[in-house]
């Protein structure tokens, strides 16, 4: 935990919080702060800085916020990935976060297996906890949106036309494809399929959206190492 995390209920005066989950949990036994002593910390949405703690004991934190430095900027990239095995979904959710992409669109795929859509990890507060972890590691405080599309068609013909508007639409597909693009800061949209990639009728009803088909090369990554290894190559990200 690279950021300390706050949210609006955890304020018990205008610049005092006060803590007593995980994250008082994650602060006593990995911080091991003295009051006095100084933590990294963020508000959801807002901006983030310095608490000093005031108050420590068996079951609670209090800190005194000073709030000053804007998060870091946004990655300009809305990603459409067809959603993921559950048990590669949690920790490819909190990489795309700890990116900066902040528009995120799980949709479905031929190859996607239809159990997929039932799995718990896409409740409301599931996905949540993948994109806070994601955002304490990166030491930001924007929560990415996350949109569920189960079906395939409707969504690239009706929805993406209007989402990929003027932005550089990409699809990482390793077959008869175009190499990777340069890095770049016009804001993109980017398609990621599943294991085993888009089937060529996706493909087809995507390159129709305007998206041009790219690849990172001759070897085939698994969806969790393609993420980060296109996002690093699409943007200057240092």
């Amino acid at each position: 935990m690279n950021l300390i995390l706050l949210f609006d209920a955890d304020f018990i005066a205008p610049t005092t919080a006060r803590l007593s989950d995980r994250r008082y949990t994650h602060i006593s036994l990995v911080h091991k702060p003295e009051v006095g002593e100084q933590l990294r910390v963020g508000r959801l949405n807002g901006e983030t800085g310095t608490a000093t703690v005031t108050a420590i004991g068996d079951q609670q934190v209090t800190l005194e916020v000073a709030l000053e430095r804007q998060p870091p900027a946004p990655l300009p990239a809305t990603l459409l990935l067809a959603l993921p095995r559950p048990k590669m979904l949690k920790r490819t959710l909190q990489t795309i976060t700890a990116m900066g992409v902040k528009q995120i669109y799980l949709i479905n795929s031929y190859r996607v297996d239809k159990s997929y859509w039932s799995t718990p990890l896409l409740q409301p507060g599931a996905i949540e906890e993948q994109l806070l972890l994601g955002l304490e590691q990166a030491g930001d405080t924007l929560i990415p949106e996350v949109h569920l599309r189960k079906r395939f068609k409707p969504f690239v013909e009706d929805e993406l036309p209007d989402i990929a508007a003027d932005t550089r639409a990409l699809i990482a597909h390793p077959y008869g494809a175009s190499a990777c693009p340069p890095p770049s800061d016009q804001h993109t949209t980017l398609a990621i399929g599943p294991e085993g990639g888009f089937i060529p009728y996706e493909v087809e009803k995507l390159n129709a959206a305007g998206f041009a088909s790219i690849h990172i090369g001759q070897r085939i990554l698994r969806v969790e190492n393609a993420v980060p290894v296109l996002l690093a190559r699409l943007f200057p990200l240092i």
